[in-house]
């Protein structure tokens, strides 16, 4: 049911991310609307507005937040654009949805970071498995009943057959020549992007289980084409984890965690994200000796992320989105990550600068 306040989107970005989530989730949300689209390919901006009907299009990004009624911005850019994109939007008056990473070094997260604390907006980070009804059960089972956290493994293997898969079920993207690009190519370090792109989920879940991760160790291997880290992971509550990020395996798509408690354990596997399904997660009670696992039927996690961020703005609930604080750790994680590979040592986070 379509609620009667919506909260009135322009989404800054036509490409790949844009098409495939945000403006399917904008329109299909019950308490948000995809108000407006942006981008300075015209003829792309054309033919989403057919195909989405945005109230309003802009190929000026000023433009966009100059209209007093775009409310807030999903930054759906290119990584290296997301702070400035996002810093735009907050001094125009604008709450922010920020495609993850927030940022590509630490010194960039806490700028924006910063700009968040100094307004009273809301500023969340896409990691939008925070919002898959499994690990959200699994995340309550944590702050509940499962009393002291022993360890966490948690591992994020893409497929050699990820886009056979994700070709058959997501839409047709299309692009254009005119679209704005970063300079050079953000893709061709490939260590750099696929930490980006895919370890800024592996360490944003560990956190949101567990909480602020401390310390890391890494090990990293490059054979066969397949690019591998191990990463062992000191928590501040003590707990202790150990994180696989490995891009590609030779089988199908491999995501998932072992968590150990006190009192219960959790055992998880995840799904490629464009199949929308829920995480399958068993959950172990040790007090009856029983296990459970919620159906989590609404997988739509994508569209549960847009509306838990215009409750955040609408009613100031307290969201499961991450915030610009969780952002910056993810990224001051990621570099500590890299920095513990170049030198062969564990690093702690508190000495992590730079970018990734």
């Amino acid at each position: 049911m379509t609620d009667t306040r919506r909260l009135r989107i322009g989404v800054l970005g036509a490409g790949q991310i844009a098409q495939a989530a945000h403006f399917e989730s904008c329109v299909k949300a019950h308490n948000a609307e995809l108000f407006a689209i942006c981008d300075v390919a015209e003829d792309l901006l054309g033919r989403m507005a057919v195909m989405h009907q945005p109230r309003r299009t802009f190929t000026d990004y000023d433009a966009m937040l100059a209209d007093p009624e775009v409310e807030a911005v999903i930054v759906a850019t290119s990584d290296p654009f997301h702070v400035e994109a996002s810093l735009k939007a907050l001094a125009a008056g604008k709450h922010v949805l920020c495609e993850k990473p927030m940022a590509m070094s630490v010194e960039e997260a806490e700028r924006l970071r910063d700009a968040v604390a100094a307004t009273d907006l809301v500023l969340h980070v896409g990691h939008m498995k925070r919002y898959d009804g499994g690990i959200e059960a699994a995340k309550d089972f944590v702050d509940e009943e499962i009393g002291e956290i022993i360890a966490l493994k948690a591992w994020y293997c893409d497929s050699t057959h990820r886009y056979t898969m994700t070709d058959a079920v997501q839409p047709t993207i299309v692009t254009s020549a005119g679209s704005r690009k970063p300079s050079g190519d953000p893709k061709a370090d490939r260590q750099r992007y696929l930490m980006l792109a895919h370890g800024s989920h592996l360490v944003d879940t560990a956190r949101y289980l567990v909480g602020d991760i401390t310390t890391v160790h890494a090990h990293y291997s490059e054979r066969s084409g397949i690019r591998c880290w191990f990463v062992d992971v000191g928590f501040a509550n003590g707990a202790l984890g150990h994180l696989d990020l490995t891009v590609a395996v030779r089988m199908d798509w491999h995501e998932g965690f072992q968590l150990y408690g006190e009192n219960g354990s959790v055992v998880a596997k995840t799904f490629n994200p464009w199949y929308y399904k829920a995480s399958e997660v068993d959950i172990f009670r040790e007090r009856d000796a029983t296990s459970y696992r919620p159906l989590a039927a609404d997988g739509h996690f994508y569209r549960r992320q847009v509306e838990g961020f215009a409750d955040a703005v609408l009613t100031g609930a307290l969201a499961r989105g991450a915030t610009a604080e969780d952002g910056v750790a993810s990224v001051r994680a990621m570099v500590a990550i890299a920095q513990s590979v170049r030198e062969k040592r564990a690093v702690t986070l508190a000495e992590a600068a730079g970018a990734v």
